[in-house]
């Protein structure tokens, strides 16, 4: 009938067996197939690089990325998933730099470019089985086999397309820029990848003396980065701020500095002020040069150097009010060289080291700052250096200190399309909405150009061909590339070194040329892979408008200035529409601790290894339920195990229950139907609470609500097994197969298999066993899979929501019931005579039979006023009554304790305050002011909140006591019947021996134990097969337990 379930809960040889399942019986692609008439959903994955090893938080992506899809097939989409490779950029090239013991671009083109880009394309796939093995153990499904890869030609030549339609659109252009450059890598980063990499750092700047020309004073200048020194052309004073010139009164040093300043620097009473002027007035005075390294290159260029500049950019926040212009290396200093004309000096090479010019050849610029500063106190113009902490950009694939660089570079210019950007930006479903208005929307109202080239050699190639006359051209696909050259190869690899020997004949003056140098950024292949993977527009069209924009979308929060930038980047620069409607953000895995996972702190976890240890589901489960995906998730073995007990654990034993019973019965599903009509109230109340959890979740799910939905499934499994299951044992247990019986069954058979296809998408292995198990075993022509089941529509009829109220409001009792019977310490077996409940309403008999069952209560009375069994004690609130009644405290002390309690309650809760007098002065005490504590009265113990209060009598007589030892003697009996290893239809004898009082509660009570531990016979006196002593209330005895049958 149905296999039997094992109940340990060691879930990953199961998971195998699933996974092993689902691959030869290609259920992912059934699952696409089977919808291909649906409407479509698109999700797109964002490629990951399979030249790196996947870590945890591939685990939290992969698991989010898996289950939104799932959950839409079962909804009828057709939900296209093509996986894909980022397989371009400059960490490939480090590795086979690594791998080849390379280390610069020098070395990289003595070696030949060709051997090495064949490495690289090697390179890429380093660990692309480990990807396959570690999306298919957590159950992500998308199409592998026909991947989309970021090197392939049809990817390029699309790539190609899209850029010369940003060319034709005036978008595409060369200019001189600082660019945050990566002297290690040599290659400018875009603005969103110098996001990734800030640093703190500890540093020295400088307060530099520059001489004035013509009188003895100098000009103090403040600087952070002490090695552009020697290139300094100006320095840049605000015009409209006050400057002074002061006399220092211990030497007679005279500076020029901003007056709000000088006492910082300076020292307060150090200096004497001799005049002022505004910043204006200083315009074009002239100075030394610091060094005179730059003198050649300024004469050369024939412009003028070496005078005070003005610029509003200046602030008096620090430093001097005074800031050295090295226009090659800074936006600002760039902005006002061109103002001015400055000569343009960059005394720095491109391997970040300091040029010949300058007393230090060949140093790293940033190990120069001691050397500038050594220097300049030597010769007496350096005034101080003081030490600064700041947030420093650093590479993100290297590690190296950036510079900004005057670097000839490419640009899209992004500014151009900003209203765009943001216009469609606020079409997209952003999960948390604070992220794309916040985060992502601050990123876009500051956009700032595209840095897009690289001066670099395995990535894509920037299609712009450039003749000597001026003249510039970019290619939009092979063809025209073939079309307009002479020697372009028909099997033509659109990579470095091969494009660039391709030349074409100059449209303008028919000379040659030839390809610009650069590659270009990768961030641009992975956002034009909505059309790229398809080939648009020279295939496909159908297909990339049938999926584009995607539906859906998901990556952790770093990716928004990243691939959910460049998507919306280029989506608005080609089609100016969004690329998604619905992207959930991300937060990063933390350890235990809410530490940041690295390896050089030990602290990473191996995703392998807790694949290996927990199984996917339970930490697929952990990510959905543990909080709000957005937020930061601390993962740990503890937590993970802790939701497996609680929902995977309660789902697996309930659902072994079924089959443990079922198989005993042998109760096949499929020969009987649920009639609703002939359902007790436990079964009615079951399926209103299955079919408001189907509607939950999926709203929680159509929505993007994870956590809720994961809830819901929580909640419900909980009810169904510690609620339904457990009151309905019994039902199970009868003899012969009653309608009730077969009521109970087809109601927890309905359930289970219904949850299997609830929960089919957030643990898609365990929902796949029950549902094989008791669908597939017993029915041949249901689907193959959950996962080509539909998901399942609520049956409105059977929600009844005053059902399920009434059962809420029992739930509720019985826990204060249960809180009570705690506090009196009497254990649960032993009876009780009554319980009084106050509440909103009486329940009907049905439910006060349920809680008299439950909390072992020989009856419920509902009541409206529980005061001869509670009261209330008040004492002042010390923090709020002191200031106001301070001389009064005493007085309040003694009125409260003398009050009585529910006459004081029930005014507070009517007039809102109490009221007292003392001596003519009132005083009003609000409910702010005044502890309360509910009191107990002799013989009963309340326990209760604003809404229910629970009242238990805890005078126990003796008839309570006897039938309470009848209770103990029943579980003991049960708990070594199992201890025996009994089975549960076997039937049994019980021995009873040394304790008189004992055999004569087996001699009035015998026929009720016997029925409840299948005894056959009680033997008193002796003891015989399985014994054991037990203490019971007190009184110690050996029991013993044999089979019989």
């Amino acid at each position: 009938m149905y296999d039997k379930v094992s109940t340990d809960m060691n879930f990953v040889e199961r998971e195998k067996k699933t996974e092993k399942f689902w691959a030869d019986n290609q259920i992912f692609e059934k699952s696409i197939e089977s919808r291909k008439q649906g409407p479509t959903y698109t999700f797109y994955d964002g490629p990951p690089t399979a030249n790196g090893k996947p870590h945890i938080g591939h685990v939290l992506t992969r698991v989010i990325k898996d289950m939104i899809p799932r959950y839409r097939t079962m909804k009828g989409y057709m939900v296209p998933r093509k996986a894909g490779w980022d397989t371009h950029g400059l960490p490939v090239e480090l590795e086979v730099e690594k791998m080849l013991g390379l280390d610069g671009k020098e070395q990289i083109e003595q070696y030949g470019l060709d051997p090495f880009i064949g490495h690289c394309k090697e390179s890429v796939w380093k660990y692309k089985g480990m990807w396959e093995d570690f999306s298919a153990t957590v159950g992500f499904w998308a199409d592998m086999e026909h991947p989309y890869v970021t090197y392939h030609n049809d990817f390029i030549e699309s790539e190609w397309w899209a850029l010369k339609q940003i060319w034709e659109k005036g978008l595409l252009y060369k200019g001189f820029k600082i660019v945050p450059y990566c002297p290690r890598c040599g290659t400018p980063l875009s603005s969103h990848e110098v996001a990734q990499g800030y640093k703190d750092v500890k540093e020295r700047s400088a307060i530099a003396k520059f001489k004035v020309k013509g009188e003895d004073a100098y000009i103090l200048a403040w600087t952070t980065t002490p090695w552009t020194l020697p290139s300094n052309v100006a320095l840049c004073v605000h015009p409209d701020e006050t400057y002074v010139k002061v006399q220092m009164k211990e030497d007679g040093t005279v500076y020029y500095m901003a007056e709000a300043l000088c006492n910082t620097v300076l020292g307060e009473g150090t200096y004497e002020v001799k005049e002022s002027f505004t910043g204006k007035d200083l315009e074009y005075k002239e100075y030394e040069p610091l060094f005179d390294c730059a003198g050649e290159i300024c004469a050369k260029q024939r412009k003028k150097a070496y005078f005070v500049v003005c610029d509003t950019y200046v602030t008096l926040t620090d430093g001097t009010g005074v800031v050295h212009i090295a226009p090659a290396f800074g936006e600002d200093d760039s902005k006002v060289g061109r103002k001015y004309d400055l000569p343009f000096v960059q005394l720095v090479d491109a391997k970040g080291e300091m040029t010949k010019e300058t007393p230090w050849p060949g140093t790293f610029c940033k190990k120069a700052d001691p050397l500038v500063l050594k220097d300049l106190e030597e010769r007496g113009l350096l005034f101080s250096a003081p030490n600064f902490e700041h947030s420093y950009p650093h590479c993100w694939r290297c590690d190296t200190p950036l510079i900004y660089y005057a670097r000839e570079s490419w640009f899209i210019k992004m500014t151009a399309v900003k209203d765009d950007l943001i216009r469609n930006n606020n079409t997209i479903n952003w999960i948390p909405e604070s992220i794309g208005k916040g985060r992502f929307g601050d990123w876009l109202e500051n956009v700032q150009d595209w840095g897009v080239s690289r001066n670099r050699y395995w990535g894509t190639p920037l299609n712009i061909w450039e003749c000597e006359c001026g003249c510039q051209h970019s290619i939009g696909s092979i063809e025209e590339l073939k079309s307009m050259s002479d020697n372009c190869p028909d099997d033509i690899e659109l990579h470095r070194p091969f494009i660039d020997a391709v030349t074409i004949r100059c449209p303008k003056c028919g000379k040659e040329m030839h390809r610009v140098p650069e590659v270009i950024d990768c961030w641009f292949d992975s956002g034009s892979m909505p059309f790229a993977q398809h080939h648009y527009p020279f295939e496909n069209q159908d297909l990339f408008e049938q999926q584009f924009p995607a539906d859906f979308i998901s990556e952790a929060v770093d990716q928004t200035r990243g691939w959910f930038y460049s998507l919306l980047a280029i989506s608005t620069l080609l089609f100016n529409k969004a690329p998604y409607k619905n992207v959930i953000v991300l937060g990063h895995v933390q350890d235990e601790n809410g530490q940041k996972m690295s390896k050089s702190k030990g602290n990473a976890v191996d995703p392998f290894e807790a694949l290996s240890t927990y199984g996917a589901d339970a930490i697929r489960w952990y990510f959905y339920i543990n909080s709000a995906p957005w937020l930061p998730n601390r993962f740990h073995g503890k937590a993970v195990m802790e939701g497996q007990r609680k929902f995977m654990g309660t789902l697996w034993n309930t659902y072994a229950f079924f089959v443990l019973y079922a198989n005993i019965d042998s109760f096949d599903a499929t020969k009987y139907s649920l009639e609703y009509d002939k359902l007790p109230v436990m079964d009615k109340w079951l399926l209103s609470k299955l079919n408001t959890l189907i509607k939950e979740v999926d709203d929680n799910l159509g929505n993007y609500r994870i956590p809720e939905a994961a809830r819901a499934l929580q909640d419900f499994v909980d009810d169904m097994s510690n609620w339904y299951v457990r009151r309905s044992r019994e039902r199970f247990w009868a003899k012969g197969m009653e309608q009730d019986k077969i009521n109970a069954y087809m109601t927890l058979y309905t359930a289970l298999v219904t949850v299997s296809k609830v929960a089919a998408p957030m643990i898609p292995f365990m929902c796949e066993d029950i549902y094989q198990n008791l669908v597939r075993n017993i029915d041949k022509t249901a689907p193959e899979s959950v996962h080509l089941c539909s998901f399942p529509e609520a049956q409105e009829s059977f929600i009844d929501k005053e059902l399920e109220a009434y059962m809420d409001e029992v739930l509720k009792i019985v826990v204060f019931g249960r809180a009570a019977r705690n506090t009196a310490n009497i254990k649960n077996r032993q009876p009780i005579g009554k319980m009084f409940v106050k509440a909103e309403r009486s329940l009907p008999e049905f439910y006060q039979e349920i809680i008299e069952d439950e909390l072992n209560v020989k009856s419920v009375e509902f009541t409206d006023d529980v005061r001869a069994f509670t009261s209330y004690t008040f004492k002042p609130q010390l923090r709020t009554v002191g200031p106001k009644y301070g001389k009064q405290l005493g007085n309040i002390k003694k009125a409260l304790a003398e009050i009585d309690g529910n006459a004081a309650m029930d005014t507070l809760k009517e007039k809102g305050a109490l009221t007292f007098d003392f001596g003519g002065e009132e005083v009003v005490l609000t409910e702010e002011d005044l502890l309360i504590d509910a009191a107990q009265v002799e013989g009963y113990i309340s326990e209760g909140d604003n809404t229910v209060m629970a009242v238990l009598d805890t005078n126990l007589t003796p008839e309570l006591l006897e039938e309470g030892f009848v209770r103990e003697l029943i579980s003991k009996i049960q708990t070594m019947r199992k201890e025996a290893g009994f089975e549960v239809m076997n039937h049994i004898r019980v021995f009873a021996e040394g304790n008189e009082k004992i055999s004569a509660v087996f001699a009035a009570h015998g026929e009720e134990i016997k029925g409840e531990v299948l005894a056959d016979e009680i033997v008193t006196g002796q003891t015989g097969g399985y014994s054991k002593e037990w203490s019971i209330n007190g009184e110690k005895v050996v029991l013993g337990v044999e089979k019989t049958a």
